[in-house]
């Protein structure tokens, strides 16, 4: 089937909240992205409402006919009860908190197992495709499996970083994270920082990639590109 692509349109949320009113329309434009050629939407909503809104959310479900990806902090019981009366086909749990602008660490899947195991546990028992955002560190993903979640999605931020000094270098510890989730019968997820720049080189190099989620870069990429042309120049990248 090929890697999947994720539009996250919380950047578009953004600018519709830093006027007010409802331009332009987050639900629009992940109807526009699915007709463009996305595999699936991606939301990140915060206690704070900075972006997607918990409204945007029950709007969304309404109208995506792809996948919906609800991504955001478990600890947070608005967030466990928003994924739980949506039932998007996949939640991708991150260890944020309502401080911070942007996801910046993967789990402690050791020191929050317990927490984890159990929270992954409710959202399966709702059908819902659960998703652990994680490190790659290739040793982590074993625990990541007892945990019962069904993937694990890899943070690509150190990637993104350390690309154009030295690619090959860059990508080997995604790579060898990913066979060993694989190994052990995770689906592999990735995002934060790729772009139209790394993500074909990304792809081509760790095995088996199931989705990537891309938000920040891919809006504003279609800023200059245009927003069906930007999802198709992202897809590309994509193909084998």
């Amino acid at each position: 089937m090929g890697t999947k692509l994720s539009v996250n349109i919380n950047k578009i949320a953004t600018l519709r909240n830093s006027r007010g009113g409802n331009i332009p329309d987050p639900i629009q434009v992940a109807i526009d992205c699915e007709r463009f050629g996305a595999d699936g939407i991606t939301v990140h909503p915060r206690p704070d409402e900075r972006h997607i809104r918990y409204a945007d959310v029950y709007e969304l479900r309404k109208v995506v006919t792809t996948e919906l990806n609800i991504e955001g902090n478990p600890r947070e019981q608005s967030f466990v009860d928003l994924v739980l009366a949506v039932r998007p086909e996949q939640v991708t749990l991150v260890p944020d908190d309502t401080a911070q602008l942007t996801s910046d660490h993967g789990w402690d899947i050791v020191r929050n197992f317990t927490f984890l195991e159990n929270t992954i546990a409710i959202f399966k028992q709702a059908n819902i495709r659960v998703s652990i955002f994680v490190d790659a560190q290739e040793a982590m993903m074993l625990e990541a499996a007892k945990t019962g979640t069904d993937r694990i999605e890899l943070y690509t931020e150190n990637y993104a970083k350390t690309y154009t000094s030295n690619k090959e270098n860059a990508v080997a510890q995604y790579a060898r994270a990913a066979r060993a989730a694989k190994a052990v019968g995770l689906g592999v997820n990735a995002g934060h920082d790729l772009n139209l720049d790394n993500l074909k080189f990304f792809s081509e190099s760790v095995p088996a990639l199931d989705e990537v989620s891309i938000g920040h870069a891919l809006i504003s990429d279609a800023l200059y590109y245009g927003l069906e042309n930007t999802i198709q120049l992202y897809k590309r990248c994509l193909s084998k």
